[in-house]
């Protein structure tokens, strides 16, 4: 199995048997799209053979295609970024400068997910990366093996910037499509810092819910996993042709310990159960 190469906040990893679960047999067989990539945990665990992924989040973007186009370039570039306190700060800095090419803005991208606290990207109102250095024993920055595993994977794969709905344009019929949006906060406080100068509104949340719908029609399966808010639920289940599951997922990133842990989600799906 080829293992994702970032650290992502609001990874799915422990929500994959579930979503597992709920793919038709043939799902190897099928293109997949992921709209919402992020760190990509599902599609490197299902490793399809074609379909596309997006982000709004340009570095994001551009690192994985600078994985999937220029793997050597890359494993050169950030293997020069030495773990040290100092280094991670100036390095910081050039990154926040923008004035690099392709491939080190991708290997200072890689470099920082392994070096900064949490592996957290954050970035401020100015669009200026401020996620402090991380303190870890002996960090694996470049997993030379990980990183050419993937190029592997991507090379059939679109690699996209756009808005979710893009989708509705690329996606056929009996394709596979996993929806990881921005989840819902559950309260005000629980509102992570966003990943996006954009954000994602409840307005965003409701086109997704249509954009669901419209694929449906369109014969395209999707899975959608969000958190457990009683408004999300009710627009869900009011749609016939979707199913709505309740599963239990761990989250290790929130501003206060005490709700870390076990929570409950929800996945929707307009596949029909096997």
């Amino acid at each position: 199995m080829v293992e994702p190469i970032l650290k992502w906040a609001g990874g799915k990893r422990s929500l994959i048997p579930s979503i597992i679960k709920l793919l038709p047999k043939d799902y190897p067989q099928k293109t997949y799209h992921e709209p919402f990539f992020g760190g990509g945990a599902l599609f490197f665990t299902l490793e399809p053979k074609k379909g596309s992924i997006n982000d709004i989040n340009s570095r994001l973007i551009n690192f994985y295609r600078v994985v999937r186009d220029q793997p050597e370039e890359l494993i050169e570039q950030a293997q020069k970024y030495p773990y040290e306190k100092e280094a991670f700060y100036k390095i910081r800095e050039k990154y926040n400068t923008k004035e690099i090419t392709q491939v080190e803005d991708a290997a200072i991208t890689l470099y920082l997910n392994k070096s900064a606290f949490n592996g957290l990207y954050r970035v401020n109102s100015k669009g200026k990366f401020n996620v402090p250095f991380g303190r870890y024993k002996n960090p694996t920055i470049v997993d030379v093996e990980r990183i050419r595993l993937a190029s592997k994977l991507l090379k059939n794969v679109s690699i996209f910037e756009k808005d979710f709905s893009y989708i509705l344009d690329f996606a056929d019929k009996d394709d596979l499509v996993y929806f990881d949006p921005p989840y819902l906060p559950i309260s005000d406080t629980s509102n992570f810092t966003s990943y996006s100068s954009n954000g994602f509104s409840w307005d965003d949340q409701l086109r997704l819910k249509e954009v669901c719908q419209k694929l449906c029609e369109k014969g395209v399966y999707f899975v959608l996993s969000n958190s457990y808010v009683e408004q999300l639920l009710a627009i869900y289940m009011e749609i016939e042709s979707f199913r709505v599951e309740i599963v239990t997922a761990n989250r290790a990133i929130n501003s206060k310990a005490s709700n870390r842990g076990a929570v409950k989600e929800l996945l929707i799906t307009n596949i029909p159960e096997n």
